[in-house]
């Protein structure tokens, strides 16, 4: 069994999600110490299986990062030996996480009112678009669709005028799993209270909505939409990135101490007397033409320089990196942030580590994540089926064991 070490070891959790929104919810539950089974479909598994380049030895890169952790089943809902398999398996769970289209898991009487009969204490996290309620909540979503939605992508680019950006990363995808894990382990704390379970339902909009938090304050309190400042900070300068002589470097001189701190380090008294970047109300009614004289300033020195005489003053700075040179990084490694683990196919690979530290009850990464079907027989023999039930189970197309 998977879990055992960490705050929530014991807990019990069924992964009914594929990609990335709900499998990185299971994945923080399983860090944490839950044993999480994923409950992959037949045919072919979760879909991020599929999203090659780039792969290892023909694992899916994207797979082995989002489920390490977890143990892996795969089972046909679509047969009906395969539903009451799935039925069983939720009857004593603690725990499931699904991110279907609404409606999808009532159809197959595996929707909350209908397992909370028999399992009253399961804690049932539904992971969609965009809710189970409202006027948009039958819409499919994704990632990017919620990042135009939400106002990021509104926020977000090198200034006004130029074309919507996306941010980067997946930020509502893994946003949402991040706040779907923190309901499951409130949730948890209630069941143990009480014995109640509960549905906990919130989406990738949502998850969208909650980075707006300093540019909501300013649309809800003016009245004006904010619009993308490149990296600067829309309330506090400056508060952005520097392009130096060899590279770039992040600058976060946003309140008055730090501010006298950098002019220090500059050595530009004229700026010091400048009337226009006096105060931080001063700094940001005339930011750019702040940024245009601290562009001139940084492109004198390399990174490296400025980075040290930054530290020196106590001013918070620091290099613009790739994601290599992030891993590579001593504080990440410091950090353990990049762990290796035992894949059961290919031996080692690396992985990101666990994010938070406990000092009593530390998570782990344990194991690899399962080829497809890799535990479908080891966690229905914990679920009471017996070999030859086993069998007849794999051979009716009911589920699927990697063997």
């Amino acid at each position: 069994m998977v879990g055992g070490a960490g705050p929530l070891a014991g807990l019990k959790v069924i992964e009914l999600a594929h990609i990335m929104a709900g499998p990185a919810c299971g994945l923080m539950l399983a860090d944490m110490g839950a044993d999480v089974i994923k409950v992959e479909k037949v045919p072919g598994g979760d879909d991020s299986r599929r999203f090659l380049p780039p792969d290892i030895d023909g694992e899916a890169a994207s797979f082995m990062m989002m489920n390490r952790n977890k143990r892996g089943i795969a089972v046909n809902l679509k047969n009906e030996s395969g539903k009451q398999v799935l039925k069983r398996l939720l009857k004593t769970a603690d725990v499931v996480i699904e991110n279907y289209r609404m409606d999808t898991m009532d159809k197959l009487g595996l929707g909350y009112d209908d397992l909370k009969q028999d399992n009253p204490g399961l804690i049932y996290c539904a992971i969609s678009g965009f809710g189970r309620t409202g006027p948009y909540a039958e819409r499919g979503g994704f990632d990017l669709i919620a990042q135009g939605m939400s106002g990021l992508m509104s926020i977000t680019g090198e200034g006004p005028g130029r074309p919507p950006v996306k941010m980067g990363a997946p930020v509502t995808d893994i946003t949402a799993g991040l706040l779907g894990a923190m309901a499951v382990s409130a949730a948890y704390v209630h069941k143990l209270k009480t014995g109640e379970g509960q549905k906990i339902d919130t989406s990738l909009f949502e998850a969208g909505i909650v980075h707006t938090y300093w540019q909501s304050a300013i649309g809800l309190a003016t009245g004006v939409a904010p619009g993308p400042m490149g990296s600067a900070h829309p309330l506090n300068g400056p508060y952005q990135a520097f392009q130096t002589s060899d590279g770039w470097i992040t600058l976060g001189a946003a309140n008055q101490k730090n501010w006298l701190g950098l002019l220090d380090v500059l050595e530009a008294p004229e700026i010091a007397d400048d009337p226009r970047f006096r105060e931080n109300a001063d700094r940001m009614a005339n930011l750019q033409d702040l940024e245009a004289i601290l562009n001139e300033i940084f492109l004198r020195h390399p990174t490296k320089d400025w980075l040290s005489r930054l530290e020196d003053a106590g001013v918070p700075a620091g290099p613009v990196l790739n994601v290599n040179q992030m891993h590579e990084d001593p504080h990440t490694l410091a950090r353990e942030m990049i762990v290796e683990v035992e894949h059961s196919r290919i031996g080692v690979v690396k992985t990101i580590g666990v994010p938070v530290k406990f000092s009593k009850t530390p998570g782990r990464v344990a194991t690899g994540a399962p080829v497809y079907g890799e535990h479908t027989r080891t966690v229905l023999a914990e679920y009471d089926y017996g070999e030859d039930e086993i069998n007849e189970l794999i051979a009716d197309g009911a589920v699927v064991a990697a063997d």
